[in-house]
């Protein structure tokens, strides 16, 4: 009879993601995040009808324009679906519709369809929030009126997520699939990781795979194989 290898394969055989949730309970406020937080909140008492959540990519964007959008029962598009349905849009824009436009400024805007989109917002008295990871005016408008209108929206900022952030995402990440984890272990791993709250997701799916492959519990071993795993060690 052949001796049975006492190597653990370390294949991960499992999929272990947990399905993402865009809950105002589960969004975590920092120094980083708080003005984007604020703006969230005040809904609908904003300066104006058009706002601009900007900030780099992984800072939580998508967390708190989609909390909004839920919250404001808006529609959700992007620059090429606008120019697409535009005559739709500006219809229910006109009918007090709210809007969300996801990632705007990162690729080619139909500034004429933008510029009717916008001005159907404003006349019809709804709101529209933008995503962007750059300040509008970085986008390069050539269309005059639209560029004036940009100018004139009210920008929220987020910043990169800072380490008190990263720290409270994992934890909370790591509960969510029902594990605790030594903080000292996510210290390790705050000082290695790449600075965005994707990242800070596929770490964690990445340290729970690692222990479940080679039957261990989270330490920091599985951390540091996990992070050379993801190039992030």
């Amino acid at each position: 009879m052949s001796k049975k290898s006492s190597n653990i394969n370390p294949q991960l055989p499992f999929d272990l993601s947990v399905p993402v949730t865009h809950r105002r309970e589960d969004l975590i406020e920092s120094k980083a995040n708080e003005m984007a937080v604020s703006m969230l909140d005040s809904w609908p008492n904003w300066p104006g009808r058009v706002s601009v959540l900007a900030g780099p990519v992984g800072a939580g964007k998508t967390h708190i324009a989609n909390v909004w959008a839920d919250k404001a029962q808006a529609v959700v598009c992007d620059c090429i679906d606008l120019a697409q349905n535009l005559d739709q849009f500006v219809k229910l824009a006109s009918a007090n519709g709210n809007f969300l436009i996801e990632d705007a400024g990162s690729g080619v805007i139909d500034e004429t369809a933008m510029f009717h989109f916008l001005n159907a917002v404003k006349q019809g008295e709804g709101y529209c929030l933008i995503t962007s990871r750059s300040w509008p005016i970085t986008w390069d408008i050539k269309l005059a009126d639209l560029a004036s209108r940009l100018k004139a929206v009210q920008v929220f900022e987020l910043s990169e997520p800072d380490d008190e952030l990263l720290r409270q995402v994992m934890v909370k990440l790591f509960a969510d699939r029902q594990l605790s984890i030594d903080e000292k272990v996510i210290d390790y791993c705050v000082l290695r990781m790449e600075r965005s709250l994707e990242s800070a997701g596929r770490l964690v799916e990445a340290i729970d795979a690692e222990a479940l492959s080679r039957q261990s519990g989270i330490s920091r071993t599985t951390a540091s194989n996990a992070l050379e795993r993801l190039g992030m060690n």
